[in-house]
């Protein structure tokens, strides 16, 4: 790009900001997304087509690197809201309210969340070891 400047002609170069290799957005791949993000997000899936079915997150935004098998699914997991998502499981729920589903989905879903915590070295929480 060629500007001038009280009479003088200065180039500049002008840099078109490109998205990375490793990088992903949910564009890219046309795939649903439910609180900008996939369905590999959440413990609870009851149809990868349909984002009302998805239950749980449990996974950061990294996950679309995991996704694209640029890093393990086991560095996305967002340890932060984990503990909440436990208790969703829970007999007691948070608040009283447990996540709604079906007895087979929560089983399954503490048996994922479990293998999160087995896989990093955490210790199992009391709710959800009941549970698996």
């Amino acid at each position: 790009m060629i500007t001038k400047t009280k009479g003088k002609t200065k180039k500049i170069d002008v840099i078109t900001p490109t998205i990375q290799d490793d990088e992903f957005t949910p564009e890219e791949d046309q795939q649903q997304v439910k609180n900008g993000l996939p369905w590999q997000a959440y413990a609870i899936v009851g149809d990868k087509a349909d984002p009302l079915t998805w239950k749980l997150p449990h996974h950061t935004r990294q996950v679309y690197r995991a996704v694209k098998g640029k890093i393990g699914y086991e560095h996305t997991v967002d340890w932060e809201n984990m503990t909440q998502m436990v208790a969703f499981l829970s007999l007691q729920g948070i608040e009283g309210r447990r996540v709604q589903a079906d007895e087979s989905q929560i089983v399954g879903a503490a048996r994922h969340l479990a293998s999160h915590y087995q896989k990093a070295g955490k210790p199992l929480p009391d709710a959800l070891a009941v549970l698996v």
